[in-house]
């Protein structure tokens, strides 16, 4: 029984020993644990430092990209079909096609002069009320005590005479290049209905100041829309289809049969929501088709009868002639 206690004690000794020796180890670990955070902190920041010389290796940039940025076609092509802001632009295009003696410009810069309608517009919504005597009334308070009110309505208004003009020369300088020939008779079209629709635009935006220029101009304008083939009761088929003064197209215009309170509240609904709406997903739809198409180019090419190499040429050269 004596012989026990001595083995007991010495046991207790080691168990002890062990315990000091654990805790000690841990405290090693616990310390370079920390060294090495503070020297991968220090990194990290050396490292974001050295990121902000070059943009393109920052966190940011990988987030919004996901690509690698290389110098390769296969990487250009891939930075630009997953990103949001690029994929409307094809991976290539015909180098010839992006000249400005070619293009004009006049496409970037009608989608500029809409860009700067919309944000010049809900500012001037700010101040503006579309009933009777109240709007003339803004439009004076606009130009005579809003500070730059009066710089911001004719940012709007000329910004509109100069978005009519761009879109008229751009789809001239699309007929001359001949762009709405194969495969791009759709967008075509489209670039048709966004031609009406900026007539639309500044047509209706002419009444909201309500003054006389605005008042005879819906007047004049309105008073044609009676001849409207087929909607209008002094036009072609008008009566035929039961047309009449008060359910033809310029009584729906106006909301009445005279240039008034109702046809006030309708041009600044359609100048303000409508139109712009409709206009802004048919220019998705053009640029989005502009991609697809493979960029800003004339009619597609015609293969030669002296590129005609393949064994299928026999059948190729009947379709081309």
């Amino acid at each position: 029984m004596e012989s026990d206690k001595p083995a007991k004690t010495e046991s207790k000794a080691t168990g002890s020993e062990l315990e000091v020796v654990g805790s000690g180890f841990k405290a090693n670990i616990k310390d370079e644990l920390d060294l090495l955070k503070k020297k991968s902190s220090k990194e990290n920041i050396r490292e974001e430092l050295e990121n902000l010389k070059d943009p393109t290796r920052t966190q940011i940039y990988k987030s919004i990209f996901r690509v690698k940025h290389e110098p390769t076609p296969r990487s250009r092509s891939l930075g630009v079909l997953t990103n949001v802001f690029l994929h409307l632009h094809p991976a290539k295009i015909n180098r010839d096609a992006t000249r400005f003696s070619y293009t004009w410009g006049m496409g970037g810069i009608t989608f500029y002069l809409f860009i700067v309608l919309t944000f010049t517009g809900i500012l001037l919504m700010f101040y503006y009320h579309p009933t009777k005597g109240q709007a003339y009334r803004d439009i004076l308070y606009l130009e005579s005590d809003v500070p730059f009110g009066k710089l911001l309505r004719n940012m709007h208004r000329w910004a509109a005479h100069l978005m009519v003009i761009t879109t008229w020369l751009h789809m001239f300088r699309v007929v001359l290049t001949g762009s709405y020939k194969t495969p791009r008779e759709f967008n075509w079209c489209v670039g048709v209905l966004l031609l009406v629709l900026t007539l639309l635009l500044s047509f209706t935006g002419y009444l909201l100041p309500d003054d006389q220029l605005g008042f005879w101009a819906v007047t004049v304008g309105t008073n044609m829309a009676r001849g409207t083939p087929g909607l209008g009761h002094e036009g072609p088929f008008g009566p035929q289809l039961g047309m009449t003064p008060y359910n033809d197209v310029r009584f729906a215009l106006l909301g009445g049969s005279i240039v008034d309170a109702n046809a006030l509240l309708r041009s600044y609904i359609w100048h303000c929501i409508a139109i712009p709406v409709i206009a802004s997903v048919l220019m998705a739809i053009h640029f989005w088709r502009v991609r697809k198409d493979g960029g800003i180019s004339g009619p597609a090419p015609i293969t030669l009868t002296s590129e005609m190499k393949s064994p299928g040429a026999r059948a190729v050269k009947q379709s081309v002639k």
